[in-house]
Formats: C-alpha cells, sequence, structure tokens
C-alpha cells in the first residue's frame, strides 16, 4: 500500500523521525559531497534529504508518485516539487545526473518499471542512491513508521533486482541500528547504536543505502557483430537449377554406382 505524503511529513516532524534523518542523510552527502553544476532529482519523499544540496544543485527536483500524494517544497520560492507518475517520468532521455529513492521502491506495485525509467532519464555515468527497508531489520517489522510499510528487501534481493534493470552496485551502507521506538532514552543512546552497528557490520540495520550507476550497452553493435557470424540464406540463381536439372537428365557418370539400377542375376 502506497505511503500517504500527510504521514511522511508529520514522521519527519517527529523525535523518530528526526533520528533517521539524522543517521541516512550524512551518508547521502558523504557520498554525493560535490554536486555543483548537477541536475538532481528525488522520487519518493524526498524533500527532508535534498535539502542539503539547495544551494549547490543546478536543478533540484522533488518527485512524488501519484498514489502518495504531494506537498509543495521548499516552503519559500520557486515550487520544485511535482506529481508523477513514477513509471513516466516529465524528463527527456539522458537529462538527470543524480537521482534518490527514498520511500518509493519498497511501496510500488512495479519496481522494474520505476527502474528502467530512472535509468532513462539518467544521463551516462549518473548515480542513483536507493534507500530502502531492511528485510531483515527490526524497523521493518512495524509500521508506525515510513520504513515499516512495502515490500522490504534483503541486499541480495536488491542487487538482482538493480543488475536485471542494467544497474551496476558501486557502494552499499546500512543505516538505523536503534531501534525504532520513541522513547527519549533510547533515542539518546542512538549514536552509540550506529556507532556499534556501523564498526561490527552488525545485521539487523533498518534501511539499505546501495548507490548504483547507469550501465551502458550498445545493442545495436551486438546485432550488426551477430549478422556477421550467422551464416546468410541466398536464393541460388536459375541458371544453376537449370544445369543441375541437366545433370540430372543425362543418367549416372560411368563408374558410379545407382543404386536404382537393376542388377544382373548371373554375376
Amino acid at each position: 500500500m502506497a505511503l500517504d505524503v500527510a504521514d511522511l511529513r508529520a514522521f519527519y516532524g517527529s523525535p523518530l523521525g528526526q533520528v533517521a534523518l539524522r543517521f541516512i542523510a550524512p551518508i547521502i552527502r558523504e557520498r554525493w559531497e560535490n554536486c555543483a553544476g548537477l541536475s538532481m532529482m528525488g522520487l519518493g519523499y524526498g524533500p527532508p534529504y535534498l535539502g542539503a544540496f539547495k544551494d549547490q544543485a543546478l536543478r533540484l527536483l522533488a518527485f512524488m508518485p501519484a498514489e502518495q500524494g504531494v506537498v509543495n517544497w521548499p516552503a519559500e520560492g520557486a515550487s520544485s516539487s511535482a506529481l508523477v507518475d513514477s513509471s513516466m517520468l516529465p524528463l527527456p532521455d539522458s537529462s538527470i545526473d543524480r537521482v534518490l529513492l527514498v520511500h518509493a521502491l519498497e511501496v510500488t506495485d512495479h519496481p522494474q518499471d520505476m527502474l528502467e525509467e530512472i535509468w532513462r532519464v539518467l544521463t551516462p555515468g549518473g548515480r542513483m542512491i536507493a534507500v530502502v527497508p531492511n528485510r531483515g531489520g527490526v524497523w521493518a517489522r512495524f509500521d508506525r513508521t515510513p520504513f515499516g510499510h512495502g515490500l522490504p528487501y534483503s541486499r541480495s534481493q536488491l542487487r538482482d533486482l538493480l543488475r536485471e534493470t542494467q544497474f551496476l552496485p558501486v557502494h552499499w551502507a546500512e543505516a538505523l541500528y536503534v531501534p525504532p521506538f520513541a522513547r527519549p532514552y533510547l533515542l539518546s543512546l542512538g549514536a552509540a547504536f550506529e556507532r556499534i552497528g556501523r564498526r561490527l557490520a552488525l545485521p539487523g540495520s533498518g534501511v539499505h543505502l546501495v548507490e548504483a550507476t547507469k550501465q551502458l550497452y550498445r545493442p545495436i553493435a551486438v546485432r550488426r557483430s551477430m549478422r556477421k557470424v550467422l551464416p546468410q540464406l541466398i536464393p541460388a540463381p536459375a541458371a544453376i537449377a537449370v544445369r543441375v536439372s541437366d545433370y540430372e537428365d543425362a543418367g549416372t557418370p560411368d563408374g558410379v554406382g545407382d543404386s536404382g539400377s537393376s542388377a544382373d542375376p548371373s554375376r
């Protein structure tokens, strides 16, 4: 079931949502430290994470799926948000350098269509970061947060999905080792949970963060090379057909046995 934009906004305004933002956003910022002059797009509910790039990116878009709903963003100035069909983005081919996918992949009914559309709008060498609930994590088991909705993924499932849609994973990270409970003493220990979980690479993180790059293939060149290798069927000229029939009418040459001829019984 799709998330509602009002619930997403309320979550990131809560103490638990601020903790999630505190531990996820620095990983994204570390991977995309310098985005000056680049075009960026968020798909799903990206405003809490996209704000760090407002003064840096050449173009910044916050696309939100139609089934989720949309809010105006940013609060001041021209709006950069839009309601879209995630399988038919209103962008030309190869027009976006960076795509942030958050609260999107796990709730769509057609994840392959979504990723194929993102592949289309990414520039050659473009990058995508997907923030996806961990199938083995605690956050995916409680629907009190947005990360507890939809279909969570294991790392292997996510890797296979990316490869099927021509993305190459280049970096993996995990976040949200802190339990998803809005209790002040647990939230105050959030930094300790994250530090220990990442240092020991413990299982059970709340989300996977995977950075993937767009893979480029040349299907036209492949087809051309195949045509050179495969045998070609060329019709025989009519003159050759006549000579073959003449040869058959002339009978069997001397010295060549004919299985259809009668044998002398005396021999």
